[in-house]
C-alpha cells in the first residue's frame, strides 16, 4: 500500500508554533514514528507553504497512490483550487486537522476539501494522521 501525507502552510513549524494548539512535537519526528508503526505501508511525506505546489503534488500522486492524507491547513478554508484538485483525482483523500476546526474561528468551519474527501478527521491532534492511515487499511 502506498500512502502520502501532504501538509500545507505553516505545518513545517509544528513543535514551535502555538504548542498549546498544535503540540510540541515536530512533524519530522512524528513521521518517523508513523513509519515505524506502519512498516508494511510505503509512506511518504510532503509539505509546502505554496498553494500551487500542493495542487501539483495532488496531481502527481492522484492516480498512482492508494491514498492521500491531506492537511491543507489554512488553505482548507480558502482554496477552491485545492478542493478542485481533490475532486479531479482518483486517489481517495482523507482530510486531517490537528485542532478542532469547529472550536476555532468561524471562517475555519468551512472546508473546500471535505465535499470531495473520503472522510475528515479533526481535533485528535497528531493522532488524526494515524487514524487516517488506519482508514485505508
Amino acid at each position: 500500500m502506498k500512502l502520502i501525507i501532504i501538509n500545507g502552510p505553516n505545518l513545517n513549524l509544528l513543535g514551535k508554533r502555538e504548542p498549546e494548539i498544535y503540540g510540541s512535537a515536530s512533524f519530522d519526528d512524528f513521521f518517523k514514528e508513523l513509519q515505524l508503526q506502519f512498516k508494511t505501508i510505503e509512506l511518504s511525506y510532503y509539505q509546502s507553504n505554496i498553494e500551487g505546489e500542493i495542487i501539483d503534488k495532488l496531481h502527481e500522486v492522484g492516480f498512482d497512490y492508494d491514498g492521500v492524507i491531506l492537511n491543507a491547513a489554512a488553505y482548507t478554508h480558502t482554496s477552491v483550487g485545492i478542493g478542485d484538485a481533490v475532486k479531479g483525482i482518483e486517489t481517495p483523500v482523507v482530510e486531517v486537522h490537528i485542532s478542532n476546526i469547529h472550536a476555532r474561528e468561524e471562517y475555519r468551519h468551512k472546508s473546500y476539501i471535505a465535499p470531495n474527501a473520503k472522510g475528515v478527521l479533526f481535533g485528535f491532534g497528531l493522532k488524526g494522521y494515524e487514524l487516517a492511515i488506519q482508514s485505508f487499511l
